[in-house]
């Protein structure tokens, strides 16, 4: 069931990083601007390693024989319902990368209504409880710190981009 779950998380993340091609070619050509971001790549490092020490710290512990816990299995389809929400919320405007079309009307629904950057939150909490599905207990303090640290840097960024593209244009 581990090896289940871990495969339905990459294919997950891979057709998401196609996903957000997609939208980035969509965008463009209606005008978007990439801004660059000096972080992204260690954004995308630190989701790589985590799939790789998930696998890994499981195997050593030997859990991925062990019967999966129902309260981490349940957050975990919460959070995979709250992550397709989103990713329908946002649509064509839902990227890995920072990613802005001047004058368009900013996403203020769905889980918007309630929470700022509502992926950088979903991302975080599937940090911490996929570690903890997977018995992985050091990933679960480990990386949400890495998160919680590239977003101090990322999120600010995105907020600046978003007021000065979209100044006038709704809630940022």
């Amino acid at each position: 069931m581990y090896l289940g779950i871990w495969f339905y998380l990459i294919l997950q993340r891979l057709y998401e990083l196609r996903l957000a091609k997609s939208n980035e070619k969509y965008q463009k050509a209606r005008g978007a601007i990439e801004i660059q971001d000096p972080y992204y790549h260690w954004i995308v490092w630190v989701h790589t390693i985590f799939f790789l020490a998930l696998l890994i710290e499981a195997y050593f512990n030997h859990q991925l024989q062990a019967t999966l816990s129902a309260i981490w299995l349940i957050s975990f389809v919460v959070l995979q319902l709250l992550r397709f929400w989103l990713l329908h919320t946002m649509g064509r405007f839902w990227n890995t990368k920072i990613i802005v079309l001047p004058g368009a009307r900013l996403v203020n629904r769905g889980l918007f209504r309630f929470v700022r950057h509502p992926n950088y939150w979903i991302v975080f909490l599937e940090f911490i409880v996929i570690s903890l599905l997977f018995h992985a207990y050091w990933s679960a303090i480990i990386f949400p710190i890495l998160h919680i640290v590239l977003m101090s840097k990322r999120i600010p960024m995105e907020n600046r981009a978003l007021e000065k593209y979209n100044e006038g244009r709704g809630e940022v």
